[in-house]
């Protein structure tokens, strides 16, 4: 199964492994496939550090997704031509989890998150506690 990893829990994966809930860890771990880290998540993390949300060493974290096993997935055109087409709800509009969840149906991949509101967008949203 080829995963792909919310913002917050590739950033718990290497910076807060405390928080990583099991769940994720197992399904991480035993994965034979892919696990990707999208360009989404390195530009969210970014903006949140930018504007003092977030204290995170972004070039090491950035080097480390690859140390660790991990691939990075760019965003191409037709993951934001996806985003066009996910229904809109007023309690979610995050636009870093919206193309994270379009990047997931097109590829397609399993994008595992803790955000429970992002399984209404499909099958190929996992939500882990």
């Amino acid at each position: 199964m080829r995963l792909l990893l919310d913002t917050q829990l590739v950033y718990w994966w290497q910076a807060d492994q405390v928080r990583l809930p099991d769940s994720a860890r197992q399904l991480i771990e035993q994965n034979d496939d892919a696990v990707m880290v999208s360009r989404v998540s390195q530009w969210e993390l970014a903006i949140k550090t930018s504007v003092g949300k977030l204290r995170i060493d972004l070039p090491l974290f950035t080097e480390q997704v690859s140390v660790i096993g991990f691939s990075w997935l760019p965003i191409e055109s037709h993951h934001v031509l996806q985003v066009a087409t996910l229904p809109l709800y007023n309690d979610h509009k995050d636009p870093f989890d919206r193309l994270l969840v379009a990047q997931s149906l097109s590829e397609p991949l399993i994008l595992l998150t803790t955000d429970a509101r992002l399984a209404r967008y499909g099958s190929t949203v996992r939500v882990v506690a």
